[in-house]
């Protein structure tokens, strides 16, 4: 057997280091002890059997108490594998608690930019005048631009009379002016025709 070996069994023996390797070597020495004794009578004898029952009793307690120890590990690894099934749980449940909260983050931004919209655009339409207002003044632009249609045809008509108005005017003119040659004409003829006449008459007798 190797040294390793003998480590291992020693360690196996010796348990949580409580002494077990030690009780089974005196446990070994009072059997051989006992076994050997000639003398089963003998107080030394009575003494080596009481001395291994309270060996025994040790190496029971060992056992037992050895049996707890591994029955409480496993409990507490039972309770720590619990424990880390709940937190991978909790961890989950955490990081689908991030992605739900991320989400509602980028609705509650969008929902913001949206309001922010809405009210630059309610301020534009408020800045605006309504829009019962808008179709009194369409309508007063509506009467006021037929007025002014009406009033432009009227100064058209004046126009146009006016123009009428002045044809004639020139006409006239120009027929009044034909006839004021005509008699300046006539005039200067009648001048001329005085002229010859005293020009033809007989001269005065003479003294």
């Amino acid at each position: 057997m190797s040294d390793e070996e003998v480590i291992k069994r020693r360690l196996i023996f010796d348990g949580d280091g409580t002494g077990d390797d030690r009780r089974f070597n005196v446990m070994l020495k009072l059997l051989t002890k006992w076994t050997n004794s000639s003398d089963n009578s003998s107080d030394e004898h009575k003494h080596t059997y009481d001395m291994i029952l309270s060996q025994l009793n040790l190496i029971e307690h060992s056992r037992r108490k050895a049996q707890l120890v591994v029955r409480a590990n496993n409990d507490q690894l039972s309770k720590y594998q619990q424990l880390h099934a709940d937190f991978e749980k909790q961890i989950n449940d955490i990081k689908e608690e991030i992605a739900k909260q991320k989400k509602e983050l980028e609705n509650a931004k969008k929902v913001k930019q949206n309001r922010i919209q809405y009210d630059m655009l309610a301020r534009s339409i408020e800045a605006e005048p309504p829009r019962k207002k808008m179709n009194d003044q369409l309508t007063q632009l509506q009467q006021e631009l037929k007025g002014l249609g009406e009033e432009k045809k009227k100064l058209v008509g004046m126009l146009d009379k006016r123009k009428k108005q002045f044809y004639v005017l020139s006409t006239s003119a120009n027929q009044l002016r034909m006839y004021l040659e005509e008699d300046k004409d006539v005039k200067d003829n009648s001048s001329g025709m005085e002229v010859i006449d005293v020009s033809n008459s007989p001269e005065p007798m003479s003294e």
